[in-house]
C-alpha cells in the first residue's frame, strides 16, 4: 500500500521526503520491521522508540512516524519522516488502513472491567457458537478463530498493529463475530483506536492498575474504561456496581442495557434461586417474561455476574435459552476458578485472582461451601502496585483458615521482600500462615496438609504457563506441577490415591 494511503485519517504536523512509497508492513518494535516497513517510534515508559531507528532501518524501514518534538535534521536522511502529535494513535490508524479496516467487516464485541473479562469473553464465544456463528477471540490467554488457537498472548490487549493483523485473519476465515478483551491500558494507549465496536460489556470496577506506569487514580482508571463505550452502539453494564452504573450519566451516545442480581436490571438473576457448590453455580434468569434456569461449572457469585453479561450479549444476538443452557453447562476457562482433577480427590482451585477485590471474592465464595479448612497458597507479582500487598495479606488471613505465602511472578524484585510485604497484612488479621518462598514447595505443602474436606485455592498465575524472574520466563504449568507432586507422594507412600 502507498504511504499516503496509509495516512488516511491521520493528522500530520509535518513530513519530509517522499509520501509515494510502497509500504509492506508497520510496527513499533524495530525487531519486527521488514523490508519496505513503516517504523512508528513510540515513547514508552522506559524506552524511547527513536533510539531504535537504526535497528529499524537495518531491518528494512523506509519511513518513520515520530513525535512532533523530534529533531528530524539529526536523523538519517534516507527515510521519509512524518511528524504527529500522538505516535500511538498513528500506529493504530495506519494499522487499520494497512489491513483495510477489518473490524468493519464483522460484528465486534469489546469486554472491559477489572475482573471477569476473560471468563465473560469465553462465555460469549461459547454462546454465539451454539447459535451457529463463527467467532474469533482476542484476550489474555490466546487468540482463537473458532476452535483453533492462532497464538498465545502475553497481555490482555495486544498492540494495535497486532490486533488489526488478527482481525484481518478473521476476515479471511469468514468470522461472523469477534470478541476482544479491552484493558484500561489499551484504551489509554490507543491500542483499540480505529476499531469499529458494535457492543461493549463492563463487568465491574475495583481498585487495580494504580501506579506510576498505569493510572494515577481510580477516576482516571474508570474514565479510561469508559472510552470503550464512546466507540459502541450498545453497552451492557453491571447494575450492581455503583461506579459502573454511573456511565449512563457520562455517555449519552451509547444505548445501555443492564444486568444484575441485587438491583433492577434488564437481565436479572433471581437472588433466591442462586445455588453455589464446589463445582457449579445454578441460577434462574427472568428473560422475555419467562424463568430460565442455567448451570455453569465455574463456582462463585462473581461467575453469575460474568454469566449474566454473556447472556445479555447472547440475547441481543438472538441466541435461544436452550442454546445458552447447553453452551454454559460444559464451559471451561483456563485459570478461572479452575478445578484441578487429581488422584487424591482433593478440591484444588487455580484462579487468576491478583487484586484485593478478586482475592476477597473467590475466598468469600469458596468459604460458603467449604466443609473443612480453606487453604490459600499464593503470592503477588513483583514490579507492580506494592500498596495492595498488605491489604491482600489481611484478606487472606481473615478469610482463609491457613495461608501459605509463596512466590508469584517476581520479575526483578526480591521474592522474600514481596512476601514480607504481604505478611504485614496477614499478621494484622491474626490468621494462621507460613512463608515458603519456592512456589512448588508451597504448593507441595498445601497438598501435604490438606484433607478431602478442605479446599485449596491457588490464586495468582491462573492461565500463565510460566514464572518470570529478571526478564526471563521459565515454563511453569501449575496443573502439571500439582499432578507431578501428587504422583511423587503416592509413589513414596506419603499419600494414598482415591479408589
Amino acid at each position: 500500500m502507498k504511504l499516503n494511503e496509509l495516512l488516511k485519517g491521520l493528522e500530520l504536523k509535518n513530513n519530509v521526503n517522499n509520501l509515494n512509497l510502497d509500504i509492506t508492513n508497520i510496527h513499533s518494535d524495530s525487531r519486527k520491521i521488514k523490508e519496505g516497513g513503516l517504523f512508528v517510534a513510540i515513547n514508552g515508559y522506559s524506552q524511547n522508540g527513536i533510539d531504535y531507528l537504526d535497528s529499524a532501518i537495518s531491518n528494512g524501514a523506509v519511513a518513520a512516524i515520530v513525535e512532533d518534538d523530534v529533531d528530524i535534521s539529526s536523523l538519517p536522511n534516507s527515510l521519509t519522516y512524518l511528524k504527529v502529535g500522538n505516535t500511538r494513535k498513528a500506529l493504530a490508524i495506519t494499522s487499520c488502513n494497512l489491513y483495510d479496516n477489518p473490524s468493519k467487516k464483522f460484528k465486534l464485541i469489546g469486554v472491559t472491567g477489572t475482573k471477569g473479562k476473560t471468563t465473560t469473553t469465553f462465555m460469549i464465544k461459547s454462546l454465539l457458537e451454539a447459535h451457529g456463528l463463527k467467532v474469533g477471540l482476542i484476550g489474555s490467554i490466546a487468540v482463537y478463530i473458532g476452535n483453533e488457537k492462532i497464538e498465545d498472548t502475553d497481555r490482555t490487549t495486544p498492540e494495535s498493529v497486532e490486533i488489526q493483523k488478527h482481525f484481518a485473519k478473521m476476515v479471511e476465515e469468514n468470522v461472523d463475530v469477534a470478541i476482544i478483551e479491552v484493558s484500561s491500558q489499551a484504551l489509554k494507549l490507543e491500542r483499540v483506536t480505529g476499531c469499529d465496536f458494535d457492543v461493549g460489556v463492563f463487568t465491574n470496577l475495583t481498585e487495580d492498575h494504580i501506579s506510576k506506569n498505569e493510572h494515577a487514580d481510580m477516576e482516571e482508571y474508570f474514565d479510561c474504561k469508559c472510552k470503550l463505550f464512546d466507540m459502541c452502539d450498545i453497552g451492557f453494564i453491571n447494575a450492581d456496581d455503583k461506579t459502573v452504573i454511573t456511565i449512563k450519566d457520562k455517555n449519552k451516545t451509547c444505548k445501555f442495557k443492564t444486568f444484575g442480581i441485587e438491583n433492577p436490571a434488564d437481565i436479572v438473576a433471581e437472588k433466591d434461586t442462586l445455588k453455589i457448590t464446589p463445582s457449579v453455580i445454578d441460577f434462574t434468569v427472568r428473560m422475555d417474561g419467562k424463568d430460565e434456569n442455567f448451570e455453569v461449572p465455574i463456582p462463585g457469585k462473581f461467575s453469575v455476574y460474568n454469566s449474566l453479561g454473556a447472556i445479555s450479549v447472547a440475547h441481543e444476538f438472538g441466541v435461544t435459552p436452550d442454546e445458552m443452557r447447553n453452551a454454559l453447562k460444559d464451559l471451561k476457562v483456563l485459570g478461572r476458578n479452575e478445578l484441578v482433577p487429581n488422584k487424591l480427590g482433593l478440591t484444588i482451585l487455580i484462579d487468576y485472582a491478583h487484586t484485593p477485590s478478586s482475592l476477597e471474592s473467590i475466598l468469600e465464595s469458596v468459604k460458603t461451601y467449604c466443609k473443612g479448612r480453606l487453604i490459600c497458597a499464593w503470592g503477588v507479582g513483583g514490579d507492580r502496585d506494592s500498596k495492595k500487598r498488605p491489604i491482600m495479606g489481611e484478606i487472606s488471613g481473615r478469610l482463609a483458615d491457613y495461608t501459605i505465602l509463596m512466590s508469584d511472578q517476581v520479575r526483578t524484585e526480591d521474592p522474600l521482600k514481596i512476601l514480607q510485604d504481604i505478611e504485614v497484612g496477614v499478621k494484622k488479621s491474626g490468621g494462621d500462615y507460613t512463608i515458603i518462598v519456592d512456589r512448588t514447595e508451597g504448593i507441595k505443602h498445601a497438598i501435604e496438609v490438606a484433607t478431602p474436606e478442605d479446599i485449596i485455592v491457588i490464586p495468582g498465575l491462573g492461565h500463565d504457563l510460566y514464572l518470570e524472574r529478571n526478564h526471563v520466563k521459565y515454563p511453569y504449568d501449575e496443573r502439571k506441577v500439582i499432578t507431578q507432586l501428587i504422583d511423587e507422594m503416592i509413589t513414596s507412600g506419603k499419600r494414598k490415591p482415591i479408589n
